[in-house]
């Protein structure tokens, strides 16, 4: 299989699974206990059927959305995700000149493998940076300040990682950041010996915005899940959340809101946007998928915040399932970091061309000249 072959996610992930060494492809693969979420994120999609309306005359369609003052070419964008460096060596760059090229957004994470500074020097398109909320309070504040002095357009606090998912998958590969050599793990590596060129020679590997501050961001081997349970605050609150809002003063979001009751209280505190996510089925397995609460959010506080639905998006289907529920942009990790790890910053814009392709198809198979003009009427559920 090669990039041209690659036509939707699962193509994606067959080849991100020949080039990755075992421990690698099972960290972006993998979710919580019996990833039964995992697969429900995705699932919930094929429980709602579109309705299309024919002889609307659609010859173009406009994907433009706008989402916490943001404005988009495409209403699909990509999700901070970690470590990138480790599925390529280019990590967030190739990511973020992706994006650039589509013209959508894209995040990088408090456990980015490139730093806030570069990214904000070196990419154009819009930028959010995804916070996790340390105990050390001096390296949260900190880096809230150097998105500000860099120019980021939002900032994400993630608010379901107080303690690290049961990641089982991690467990049995021995999965670390930085990689350890392991006997279970050595086999892997040494027979993905392009990785591990890439790996052992290209620039150091090292968690950009946390080296200064902790060993592990540079040195210490540590699975995610531990880095969570160990590192970030368990304290933290909607005193903490607002806090940080007030801190950053620009557009803010929630990423991991789950139930109307915390939707509304993000419209309290002042957010400009949620994010409905149970971040890809990795913490909480057995909790619902956002599709699946999407409506009922969206009900409650539609018209007050912008509502993004995060997790489980292969296709282009669903992107318009969500947003004729109301959403005004979908955003995902695993379909894009598949891509990544395929081909690097072809592989990312390959994905996002697909991507593209399919939404601007299914619009016109809609009858929808605008994402305006998706809405509950073209929807029905099995």
């Amino acid at each position: 299989m090669s990039l041209k072959q690659c036509f939707n996610t699962q193509q994606f992930r067959k080849l991100a699974k020949r080039r990755l060494p075992g421990p690698i492809f099972h960290y972006i693969d993998g979710a919580a206990d019996d990833e039964v979420t995992y697969r429900r994120n995705t699932a919930a999609y094929d429980q709602c059927d579109l309705v299309p309306s024919v002889l609307a005359g659609v010859e173009s369609v406009d994907m433009k959305t706008r989402v916490m003052g943001i404005d988009l070419d495409l209403p699909l964008f990509l999700s901070p995700t970690a470590l990138q460096r480790l599925f390529h060596h280019d990590g967030e760059r190739a990511v973020g000149r992706a994006a650039e090229a589509h013209g959508t957004l894209f995040g990088i994470s408090s456990l980015a493998t490139v730093g806030i500074e570069e990214i904000a020097r070196t990419i154009k398109t819009p930028k959010i940076f995804q916070l996790y909320y340390h105990k050390d309070k001096d390296l949260t504040y900190g880096m809230i300040e150097r998105c500000k002095q860099s120019g980021f357009d939002a900032l994400a606090l993630t608010v379901d990682t107080i303690v690290g998912g049961n990641r089982e998958r991690d467990l049995v590969t021995g999965f670390t950041s930085p990689p350890r050599l392991t006997p279970r793990s050595v086999f892997s590596f040494a027979t993905h010996p392009a990785w591990t060129a890439n790996y052992l020679f290209r620039e150091p590997f090292e968690l950009s915005n946390l080296k200064d501050h902790i060993p592990e961001g540079s040195n210490v081997s540590v699975s995610v899940s531990d880095y969570f349970s160990s590192m970030l605050d368990q304290s933290m609150d909607w005193d903490a959340a607002a806090d940080i809002r007030e801190r950053w003063g620009g557009p803010f979001c929630l990423k991991g809101v789950m139930s109307v009751e915390d939707a509304r209280r993000a419209v309290e505190i002042g957010a400009s946007a949620i994010m409905v996510s149970n971040h890809g089925g990795r913490q909480l397995d057995g909790s619902r998928a956002p599709f699946d609460q999407l409506a009922e959010i969206i009900d409650a506080v539609g018209s007050d915040i912008d509502v993004i639905c995060d997790g489980g998006i292969q296709r282009g289907t669903h992107v318009l399932k969500a947003l004729s529920l109301g959403a005004k942009a979908c955003s995902g990790g695993r379909w894009y970091l598949y891509a990544l790890a395929a081909a690097g910053q072809q592989g990312v814009e390959k994905a996002l061309s697909n991507m593209r392709a399919e939404i601007e198809r299914d619009m016109k198979l809609m009858g929808a000249r605008s994402i305006t003009d998706l809405g509950r009427h073209n929807l029905r559920w099995r």
